[in-house]
């Protein structure tokens, strides 16, 4: 079941990383789904590091360092992305 919580939260948080940079990124759902979760993983070890991994109700500390996270991890791995396949858009 964590699995399926990881692929979900990863997919949430990569749309909405992927809404919040500026323009038009060409990153395929599957690669975003992925790299969502990369950035949720990176934000819940910064969390941690911050001591706000574990908390009470709510955890939007950890909530706002896994967005954080997926914001970098979209935007690095989408440069990469078109860098090796090249600016090609899609029809």
């Amino acid at each position: 079941m964590s699995w399926l919580w990881a692929i979900i939260v990863g997919l949430v948080l990569g749309l909405i990383a992927k809404a919040i940079i500026p323009g038009k990124q060409q990153i395929p759902l599957w690669l975003t789904t992925i790299l969502g979760m990369i950035g949720a993983v990176i934000g819940n070890w910064i969390a941690a590091r911050f001591g706000i991994d574990e908390t009470r109700g709510v955890d939007w500390g950890r909530h706002l360092f896994q967005l954080i996270g997926a914001v970098a991890v979209v935007g690095v791995g989408d440069a990469l992305y078109t860098m090796v396949r090249g600016n090609r858009s899609r029809a």
